[in-house]
């Protein structure tokens, strides 16, 4: 480990890589270092989880498992509180609880010694954490905002329904059409401020870590190690807002939709004040 961070203490500054490197061609596909990176988690966290939820009892357990419980029961309450129908959010909870140990295990993944500039190849590091890439942050916030939107229409009975929810009242009033569409131009950005927040905090990570250990030079491992350990705690605090965010983006609508479901070109501010609703999670 000494030697690993020890190369990034050359004379000429921190070697930073931000861009994802290409390592090997693939049938014609150009594998980076960050994909190929992402393969290995991704067969590790099927691996793992597989054998964790066979050794998942009633009974509580030591070892690896009972933090993989506590995982899931966080995650699970989660989910099924941001909902008024906690029946709907049980639904979900599979993919919720599997979007945040992916994103947890790629975060942490990342602070491995040989990953980054531990080990390089023609120049580059051979493997780079997942979300340390902008494409796969992009992509898992796109798939993930694409299973929102589609749990959301079906929940909530139809497209037009879906589209109902962004306005506060009748379109035909031009105040609730100009909110309406500025809400649904605010939810196409969900994409991106999910995407960027993510590889903006894991990649200012790998930067830190690489600019204390060139400063520590032969002690890179000890000026390196509290921001390694700060990093744990940021790695795990992305994937949770990552998960809460995408939790609450399709609560918002499912329980928009049904307290706004009554209402008609007739509805004025006034009524719809009158009207209960219930606390939107």
């Amino acid at each position: 480990m000494i030697g690993q961070l020890a190369r990034l203490a050359a004379d000429s500054g921190p070697s930073i890589h931000v861009a994802p490197a290409h390592d090997f061609t693939l049938g014609g596909l150009s594998i980076t270092n960050s994909i190929l990176y992402g393969w290995i988690v991704c067969v590790c966290l099927i691996a793992g989880l597989i054998y964790l939820a066979r050794r998942a009892s009633i009974h509580p357990k030591g070892g690896v498992v009972q933090y993989f419980e506590a995982g899931v029961d966080f995650v699970t309450n989660l989910v099924e509180g941001a909902f008024n129908d906690q029946a709907v959010g049980r639904k979900y909870v599979p993919f919720f609880v599997t979007l945040f140990f992916f994103v947890l295990l790629n975060n942490w993944a990342g602070l491995i010694p040989i990953v980054g500039e531990g080990v390089q190849i023609h120049g580059h590091p051979f493997l780079r954490p997942m979300t340390g890439d902008l494409n796969a942050t992009l992509a898992i916030g796109l798939v993930t905002m694409l299973i929102v939107y589609v749990a959301s229409i079906r929940e909530v009975g139809g497209f037009r329904s879906y589209i109902k929810h962004f306005f506060i009242g009748s379109p035909l009033n031009p105040l609730y059409l100009t909110i309406g569409l500025i809400e649904m131009l605010t939810d196409l950005t969900r994409v991106l401020s999910l995407s960027l927040r993510l590889f903006l905090n894991i990649t200012i990570g790998e930067i830190v870590i690489a600019v204390f250990a060139y400063l520590g030079h032969i002690a890179a491992p000890l000026t390196a190690l509290p921001f390694t350990l700060l990093e744990l705690g940021v790695g795990a605090l992305q994937a949770y807002i990552f998960v809460i965010l995408s939790v609450n983006y399709l609560a918002i609508s499912v329980n928009s939709a049904a307290d706004h479901g009554d209402l008609t070109d007739d509805d004025t501010p006034e009524t719809i004040k009158a009207t209960p609703r219930k606390a939107e999670a």
